[in-house]
């Protein structure tokens, strides 16, 4: 299937690791031109370099909770790219224990970050032939978990103020969808440190999954450039769960 994303203009927050940097590379694989952010200016560099043979791909060291700093960004990006298509916005702070520093936290990186993106990308969405707005949430926003607190609350409301958008934005012609993913292992990230760290919890979500393991960054990067293709056109407003059948909730 041709998903109709060659050329097309996308920016993302997180690209340097686990999910963010594997969707920055499955847009890149399908022809599109990426920009990305993320705070380890090290960490961009060095993405940046090592995906430099796989398409038009620029990095860029932002704090996201830093909101000036977030709109300054979208619109340098806006510029080098001649515009915007997509926007993802992929940064979670992870702050889970129920902390008041992780609460403010929370709300700032993962949900205001969201906020921010969005309002500063708007104006070039809207002169785009196919505009798309993608949020990361997790499973932790649809239902009770051990993460439930700052990260679970940040999450669900970030797929609250998503379904909104979508409905505001409709008639401009501007999607805006969710992805939430369900335990996603890859090297480097919370739950490869948890294997180490605390193996009875690690056990315990692997079997709580019935296909019997976690999930891939890729797995869960397919689905996201989907939805921001114009074969997606139809698609607005919606909570895609990518977590292998974990959670047991009906969506109605």
């Amino acid at each position: 299937m041709d998903l109709q994303l060659s050329g097309t203009r996308v920016l993302l927050t997180g690209g340097t690791r686990g999910i963010g940097r594997a969707i920055v590379e499955a847009f890149l694989d399908e022809g599109a031109r990426v920009g990305f952010c993320a705070r380890d200016a090290d960490a961009v560099r060095a993405t940046q370099e090592a995906l430099a043979s796989r398409g038009d791909v620029t990095g860029s060291a932002v704090d996201v909770g830093d909101g000036a700093a977030l709109a300054a960004w979208v619109e340098e990006s806006a510029a080098v790219l001649g515009g915007l298509d997509t926007v993802v916005a992929s940064v979670s702070a992870l702050a889970i224990p129920d902390t008041e520093e992780n609460w403010l936290q929370s709300l700032n990186v993962d949900l205001m970050h969201t906020v921010r993106l969005v309002r500063a990308a708007l104006p070039h969405l809207e002169r785009s032939s196919a505009p798309s707005i993608i949020a990361i949430s997790s499973v932790s926003g649809r239902e009770s978990d051990f993460a439930s607190g700052p990260y679970g609350t940040a999450k669900t409301a970030i797929i609250g103020y998503v379904s909104g958008l979508a409905m505001q934005l409709a008639e401009k012609g501007i999607r805006a969808n969710v992805v939430s993913p369900g335990n996603t292992y890859f090297e480097g990230g919370v739950w490869a440190s948890i294997e180490t760290g605390d193996p009875e919890l690690f056990r315990t979500a692997v079997g709580l999954n019935p296909t019997g393991h976690m999930g891939t960054p890729q797995e869960v990067a397919a689905p996201v450039v989907f939805l921001a293709s114009p074969v997606a056109s139809r698609i607005s407003g919606a909570n895609l769960v990518v977590d292998g059948a974990l959670t047991r909730g009906i969506q109605v």
